[in-house]
């Protein structure tokens, strides 16, 4: 669910997308060395009469250890576009310079920017959506992250752990990226719908697109959307459902990849599970925060 304008979608039963944040010297210290470590390399220059070739001593600690080759300098990416921020969203890596996300994240964007792991931004550029999905892939230049690895087997199942990743409500809660827990409540979404899975992992506006992960910290699905609570609580008389959110399946995330030019990483799901706070830190140089201009 991108944060921006709540669009209705749904009737009866009304999912949440989404409530949108907006979103600005640096000092730079100069070193300061003392005229007296200046003389080794001044001294020389006088005495030789202002030679320019005058013999220059060593680097400091030379002898004692070899020269250490230069930092190569972080990679930078074309600037992201300027203007007003209307909504903003979640996205994942899914392969060399493509990113996931939903659709009603991207719809309706004249331009879209996108943050990584290392707080580096960028323009992305739309390649494909698909509507009856909710599935949007994006491009970026190369190396912006490394992609997750989506779930082979064993079929996902009624009970198991997930956790997800995003970056909900922004301007209101931290800035950065923001992990859940819970299960896997239902194999199926609102009314039956077989494209989704019912999860109890808690979901604000501003986490749709972000992954659902499993125990191993493989994508099982795309987090989607979130029960209307005030309508149902209307509709039954005051009963409000707790956690109720939805996620599209990793296979129907997979195969919308495929069929756009972007086939996905799979791996089995086996052995014993990892912590949240590991998932997280795997998860966190591949998950994406983005940004709609209108």
């Amino acid at each position: 669910m991108r944060s921006g304008p709540l669009p209705q979608w749904g009737r009866a039963f009304a999912l949440t997308r989404g409530q949108g944040v907006k979103h600005g010297p640096a000092m730079r210290i100069l070193p300061i060395f003392a005229v007296s470590f200046l003389l080794p390399w001044v001294l020389p220059w006088v005495l030789s009469g202002g030679s320019a070739d005058a013999a220059k001593p060593p680097p400091l600690g030379a002898e004692d250890s070899p020269a250490k080759p230069a930092a190569a300098p972080p990679q930078r990416f074309p600037a992201p576009p300027e203007g007003r921020v209307a909504s903003t969203g979640s996205g994942f890596i899914v392969g060399e310079g493509r990113i996931l996300t939903n659709n009603h994240v991207v719809e309706g964007c004249k331009r879209l920017a996108a943050r990584n792991g290392a707080g580096q931004r960028a323009a992305a550029t739309l390649v494909g959506t698909d509507t009856r999905r909710d599935l949007a892939v994006l491009s970026v230049p190369t190396g912006f992250g490394p992609p997750l690895t989506f779930r082979d087997s064993p079929a996902v199942r009624i009970g198991e752990q997930v956790v997800t990743y995003g970056f909900p409500l922004t301007g209101v809660l931290s800035s950065g990226p923001t992990l859940t827990t819970g299960s896997i409540s239902a194999l199926a979404g609102l009314r039956d719908n077989p494209l989704h899975f019912t999860i109890s992992a808690p979901v604000q506006p501003g986490k749709s697109g972000g992954p659902l992960l499993d125990g191993q910290g493989h994508v099982v699905g795309v987090v989607v959307a979130k029960l209307n609570a005030m309508q149902i609580a209307k509709m039954t008389g005051g009963d409000i459902p707790q956690n109720v959110n939805f996620a599209i399946k990793g296979p129907e995330a997979a195969a919308f990849l495929s069929g756009r030019g972007t086939p996905v990483r799979h791996e089995a799901s086996v052995g014993a599970d990892l912590s949240p706070a590991v998932i997280g830190e795997r998860v966190a140089a591949s998950a994406v925060f983005m940004q709609c201009y209108k």
